[in-house]
C-alpha cells in the first residue's frame, strides 16, 4: 500500500493498491469511509461535469469478481482495525465511519448488484454504517432493489444524486435525458425498498455564475411535489467543489461561499426538510 497521507482532497481509488476497496477521508462523513468501487473500468451511464474520475466514458460495470471483493474487503477491515493504516489518516479522522459504494461510475449498473450487498452484509461490523451513493437511474432493476431492500435490513442509506430538478438543469450538469417524471419514479422506489434515502445535491457556480432563482425554484417544486405525494426522503446532502474536476468543463467550474449554500439550504428547510450543509 502507498504511504502516502490520505487528505479530504484526494479521494484516488489507488491509494490501498487494490482493485475494489480503497478509503476515503470524507469530510461529510467525519472520518474514513471504506470505498468499494464497482466501475474499475471508468463507466457510467452518466458523466457529470464535475466528476473527478480521469478518463470517463460512457458504458456500465464490468462483471464483479466477487470472491476477490470479499477477499479486498475482509483484508482491508482487518488492516484498519488491526493495522497501521490509520497512521496515514489525520488524527482527527481516524475512526471507520462507514462502508460507501460509489467509485468510478455507477455502482447500480453492475448486474451483480444485490450479491455485492449480501456480501457486504456478511463482513459489515456492527453499528457500521453502509452507504449506496447513486444517480438513482436504474432503480427499476430488479437486482436494485432487492439490493436496496437489504440494505433496508442493515439500515443501510441511499444517497440519491439530484443536482438539479429540471430536464434542462440535468442534461447541462449531469449529461443525463432523464424526464423528471422519471426521477420522481426511481425516488419514490428507492425510499420504498430503503426508506433511509437522501438525496445529494452538488450546487457550484458555471462559467461565474452560481445556479439562478429558476434553479432553486425548481428544485423547492420538485421537493413539494413530492411531499404532496406522500414520499418524503430524509434529507438533503447540500455541498460544493472540494476537488477539481477531470471533464473538459473543469475551467468553468467554481466552489460557491458557504453562505450561499446556507441560504439555499434554508429554503429546503422551511418545507420540513432536514438539510446537511458541506461547502
Amino acid at each position: 500500500m502507498s504511504e502516502d497521507r490520505l487528505s479530504v482532497t484526494d479521494h484516488s481509488r489507488d491509494s490501498a493498491g487494490l482493485r475494489y476497496v480503497y478509503p476515503v477521508v470524507s469530510r461529510r462523513a467525519g472520518g474514513v469511509s471504506i470505498g468499494i468501487n464497482l466501475n474499475p473500468n471508468n463507466a457510467c451511464n452518466w458523466r457529470c461535469i464535475y466528476c473527478q474520475v480521469p478518463e470517463l466514458i460512457r458504458g456500465t460495470a464490468p462483471p464483479v469478481d466477487l470472491a476477490l471483493l470479499e477477499k479486498e474487503l475482509d483484508g482491508f477491515l482487518h488492516e484498519l482495525q488491526h493495522g497501521d493504516f490509520m497512521r496515514r489518516v489525520p488524527p482527527e479522522a481516524r475512526r471507520i465511519n462507514d462502508i460507501a459504494l460509489s467509485g468510478n461510475g455507477e455502482p447500480t449498473s453492475a448486474q451483480e448488484f444485490a450479491e455485492v450487498i449480501e456480501l457486504i452484509a456478511r463482513y459489515k461490523p456492527a453499528g457500521l454504517k453502509l452507504v449506496l451513493i447513486t444517480n438513482g437511474s436504474l432503480m427499476q432493476r430488479d437486482s436494485v432493489q432487492q439490493g436496496l431492500r437489504r440494505m433496508a435490513q442493515l439500515d443501510g442509506e441511499v444517497w440519491f444524486k439530484l443536482d438539479r430538478a429540471s430536464e434542462a438543469g440535468m442534461a447541462l450538469v449531469n449529461d443525463t435525458r432523464l424526464t423528471m417524471d422519471r426521477v420522481s419514479q426511481n425516488l419514490t422506489t428507492a425510499i420504498s425498498c430503503c426508506p433511509n434515502t437522501w438525496l445529494q445535491t452538488c450546487w457550484f457556480a458555471l462559467d461565474g455564475a452560481a445556479p439562478g432563482a429558476q434553479d432553486e425554484d425548481d428544485y423547492v417544486d420538485f421537493l413539494k411535489g413530492l411531499l404532496r405525494g406522500g414520499i418524503r426522503p430524509q434529507g438533503v446532502l447540500l455541498y460544493g467543489l472540494a476537488r477539481p474536476s477531470m471533464q473538459p468543463e473543469a475551467a468553468r467550474l467554481s466552489a460557491l461561499p458557504a453562505e450561499w449554500l446556507e441560504a439555499f439550504g434554508a429554503r429546503i428547510r422551511a418545507l420540513g426538510i432536514e438539510v446537511r450543509v458541506s461547502a
